[in-house]
């Protein structure tokens, strides 16, 4: 998602329009907020996925999904640091590379999960982790990161 559909999105396109076509000291704005963007979102990418891993002892396949409810680190924060994270990256790309249409996508990818993650995934997430993903979902939002991060009652 981060790579190949930005890649054909280009390659199909006009291909990159960095900094917009503004004039040089004005250029640098959307590179360098891009850049931000697009570091914050892997980072945020590899902890999430070293947090499935080790803590919630599987992986972002539907077919190995975790075996236990992970509510450190970023998720102490936000329910779908992932999903931010991906959606960082795409951001940042479309800055970074001038890219309407990456841009695009970085919106049509955030309408997707906007509407399967509550009406599938956390249906899943009950079903799995019952009262302590209530819980979780009662004191940690969705998509905007709480400034505090919860502390489950261990």
């Amino acid at each position: 998602m981060t790579v190949l559909v930005p890649a054909l999105l280009l390659y199909l396109g006009d291909g990159p329009d960095v900094g917009f076509g503004l004039s040089v000291p004005l250029a640098l704005l959307p590179v360098l907020a891009g850049v931000a963007l697009l570091l914050g979102g892997l980072l945020l990418m590899y902890r999430t996925i070293i947090l499935f891993a080790r803590v919630g002892r599987g992986t972002l396949a539907p077919w190995d999904p975790t075996e236990r409810l992970v509510v450190l680190g970023p998720y102490r924060h936000v329910r779908n640091p992932m999903i931010s994270g991906v959606l960082s990256v795409l951001l940042g790309e479309g800055l970074v590379l001038g890219s309407p249409a990456v841009l695009i996508l970085a919106l049509v990818f955030f309408g997707v999960n906007a509407t399967y993650i509550p009406l599938v995934e956390e249906r899943g997430l009950i079903e799995r982790f019952g009262a302590d993903y209530e819980t979780y979902r009662r004191n940690v939002p969705r998509w905007i990161a709480r400034p505090s991060p919860w502390t489950p009652d261990l």
